[in-house]
């Protein structure tokens, strides 16, 4: 019963087993690509953290907008 439901019929399908190996293939080059993304983007935060505009505005003697 468990092979029928798994389409078991005369033994590992070879067009299977290659589409299985090609997908786990495109997963580790999505997750590497993920961790690289990452690591840029955290790399562009602090980069932009250390050199944030709002850094030079003295909050208590800053004017108010004008409207």
């Amino acid at each position: 019963m468990a092979k029928a439901l798994l389409g078991y019929v005369g033994g590992s399908d070879p067009r299977v087993l290659a589409e299985m190996r090609r997908l786990q293939q495109r997963v580790q080059d999505l997750e590497s690509e993920l961790v690289r993304i990452q690591a840029e983007n955290d790399a562009l935060s602090a980069a932009a953290r250390h050199d944030s505009v709002l850094e030079g505005i003295d909050v208590p003697t800053a004017e108010p907008a004008l409207t």
